[in-house]
């Protein structure tokens, strides 16, 4: 048996797994990233992270071939430096050379969003096919894209960003200084604002009752909650946040025509609210809508092992 490390290096937490050649993870360890703050004091904790997972999974370090990191922003696999990752602060950051001199293991980086996407291929709800595109709705829109079994990044390793396509002209701006991208308005925090905005323009709506149950917080599950409770307000933004997804995706699928193309984040534990109306939507607006073979759209099964398990087989990848 062969065993890897994976480690998903992410705005929040650095979470290292031990996985071995069949998918399963063995043990996890995890750390606070606590940005921001330099880049080496990251990695020093990325290092000791892997550590302790592997002493927590009973092997030693001389069992595991290699370690995989995904991380945000752009990461190019050829030289191995992060280029730039502005939710950590990182431009041109010598991750492989870094992180190789403090575990004595070869390293391998991608984008985490890609990593992701690999790991559903190789283990969730992409697995057995060759073509696949996998959308992740979190704070932001993340993509990524497997073509013949092989991650896609592009010739300079920033491809994928399918959150930051457009589709609403002059429409909302967007972190990355576009206005109208599919991230400003499928991503949780675009739920949340078009929630915030309903709110604002119905007083008597239920939402506001129960926001109080979350202390007067307003997250990505309110909506779906009252529209169940019967709110108008909050059904007109679930229908508004569902038909922007169905186009983000519609225009995914044009593009690529994967065998799969699953959708990820915590706005997918939704189930079948979002799933079925999605599905109907996105029917209707594929050009490829009247062809014997389809795209069939999934939720990941992964959750956040996703990125653990795409990491620990990027040695692979290549």
């Amino acid at each position: 048996m062969k065993y890897y490390v994976g480690i998903d290096l992410g705005g929040t937490n650095i979470v290292a797994g031990v996985v071995d050649e069949e998918y399963k993870i063995l043990s996890k360890a995890s750390v606070k990233t606590n940005c921001p703050r330099p880049a080496e004091e990251i990695m020093d904790d990325m290092a000791k992270v892997v550590f302790e997972a592997v002493e927590k999974s009973g092997l030693l370090l001389n069992d595991i071939e290699w370690v995989g990191v995904g991380a945000p922003g752009t990461a190019n696999v050829e030289t191995g430096i992060i280029e730039y990752a502005n939710n950590l602060g990182f431009e041109n950051v010598h991750m492989v050379e870094y992180l190789q001199k403090k575990i004595n293991k070869p390293v391998h980086i991608e984008n985490d969003a890609n990593a992701a996407a690999y790991g559903e291929f190789l283990a969730g709800a992409a697995k057995g096919t060759k073509h696949a595109v996998c959308i992740t709705l979190g704070t932001g829109v993340g993509g990524g894209i497997i073509i013949d079994g092989k991650i896609y990044s592009g010739f300079n390793f920033a491809g994928a960003e399918l959150g930051h396509t457009v589709i609403e002209v002059d429409g909302v701006p967007c972190t990355c200084g576009r206005k109208g991208c599919f991230e400003a308005y499928s991503s949780a925090t675009g739920l949340i604002r078009m929630t915030k905005e309903a709110m604002e323009a119905d007083k008597s709506s239920k939402m506001w009752e129960m926001s109080k149950e979350e202390d007067g917080k307003v997250t990505a599950r309110l909506a779906f909650d009252a529209m169940r409770a019967g709110d108008k307000s909050a059904k007109e933004v679930v229908d508004k946040y569902i038909k922007y997804l169905a186009i983000g995706i519609a225009n995914t699928i044009n593009i690529f025509q994967p065998e799969i193309l699953c959708i990820g984040g915590g706005v997918c534990n939704e189930g079948d609210a979002l799933l079925i109306p999605l599905k109907e939507l996105v029917k209707k607006e594929v050009y490829s809508r009247n062809s014997g073979k389809n795209t069939e759209i999934v939720i990941a099964k992964l959750g956040n092992d996703a990125g653990i398990i795409g990491a620990a087989f990027l040695g692979q990848s290549r």
